[in-house]
Formats: structure tokens, C-alpha cells, sequence
């Protein structure tokens, strides 16, 4: 009898701890972002509270299932992008607008640094009219107060599809910190990054 009451409780427990998940998963949202290289872009966004998965890949284009190779040549139309599952109760959308604007420079046309192409351009895909009227409404503010030196040429579309990147590419800069592209692009735009958005880090 002890036994079936140990283990009803278990039973329990466990059901009360899926259908927690359940809920949770209810109310994630999506968000998707290009900031040049996915790779830092990835490696700045997942550290944030409230994101569930940041995962590294390719929209905006118009190739079905591209590789990595062919968005290289910058003829497939996509960029690199992170799509980024994300609490709104934790981290508002807003919010992560905030970090996206502070940390990739949106005044360069397809350019980020050394790497250029319209598969490095700032974009954002909104997957809803809020997102939409929120990121265009941002874009302005930012135009008016003269933040940047240059006008900001930031794409806001409408989301369509999303491609995930090659497997390899997931979780890159954690995984490779000691190749040379991490160490003296990534890591001090993170170290950065995490000096000015302390406060929203898991």
C-alpha cells in the first residue's frame, strides 16, 4: 500500500510536471533576426532570460532548402538569420528589438564588418502586425534622435519560411571559441554585449 501511494505520488508529479510544459510551450513566441553572421548573432541572443532555442539559419529568400554554399554566392536571396523561441511573461519583444539594434551596426547595407554580401544584411521578419508596428516604430525613433552618424537600413518583411542551417552551424561559437573568426570578432562583441545587458542574462 505505502508502495502504490510513493508511487501515485510520482505519477503525479510527473503529469503535473509535463502539462507545466505544455503550458510554457503555449506561450513561447517567435522572433527572427539578421545581424550579419548567425553565428554571433546566435551566441548573444541565446544567453538572454527567456529564450527557450536560438537556432541558426536562412530566410527571405527564394530557394527551397538552401545549403550554406549557395546562400555564399548571395544569388538565393536569404539571409543568415537566428529564429528564436522566446517567453514573452520573461523577455518582451521590445526588449529583444533593443538588444538587436545595440549589438550589429544597421546602418551598413548588406555589411557587416568583413563580411559583405545580402546574405549579411540587417533584417528583421516579423511574424505579426505588433511585431511589425513595434519594429517600424523603433526603426523611426532611432532615425529621428540621430542615434547612428548614418540612416538606419534595417529590412523589416514579413516572415515566410525558415531554413535551418546545417547542423554544424548550430551552437557554432560555443563549440569553436578558439577558431580564429570567434576569438577576434565574436568574443569581444559578446564581452560587450554582456556588459550592457547584465540584468536580462540567464
Amino acid at each position: 500500500m505505502k508502495l502504490l501511494k510513493i508511487l501515485s505520488s510520482v505519477i503525479l508529479i510527473f503529469i503535473f510536471n509535463q502539462e507545466s510544459k505544455a503550458q510554457n510551450n503555449k506561450n513561447m513566441e517567435l522572433a527572427t533576426f539578421g545581424t550579419g553572421c548567425f553565428w554571433c548573432t546566435e551566441a548573444i541572443f541565446e544567453q538572454l532570460k527567456g529564450i527557450e532555442s536560438a537556432i541558426s539559419g536562412y530566410s527571405g529568400g527564394t530557394v527551397k532548402n538552401p545549403t550554406y554554399n549557395e546562400i555564399c554566392t548571395g544569388e538565393t536571396g536569404h539571409a543568415e538569420v537566428i529564429q528564436i523561441t522566446f517567453n514573452p511573461e520573461i523577455i518582451s519583444y521590445k526588449e529583444l528589438l533593443e538588444v538587436f539594434w545595440q549589438t550589429h551596426n544597421p546602418t551598413t547595407l548588406n555589411r557587416q564588418g568583413a563580411d559583405v554580401g545580402t546574405q549579411y544584411r540587417s533584417v528583421i521578419f516579423y511574424h505579426n502586425n505588433e511585431q511589425k508596428e513595434l519594429a517600424e516604430s523603433y526603426k523611426k525613433k532611432l532615425n529621428e534622435a540621430k542615434i547612428y552618424n548614418e540612416p538606419i537600413v534595417t529590412e523589416i518583411s514579413n516572415y515566410s519560411t525558415f531554413y535551418k542551417a546545417e547542423d554544424y552551424h548550430q551552437d557554432y561559437y560555443n563549440n569553436n571559441k578558439s577558431q580564429s573568426y570567434c576569438s577576434f570578432v565574436i568574443t569581444p562583441k559578446i564581452e560587450k554585449f554582456r556588459k550592457v545587458f547584465k540584468d536580462k542574462l540567464k
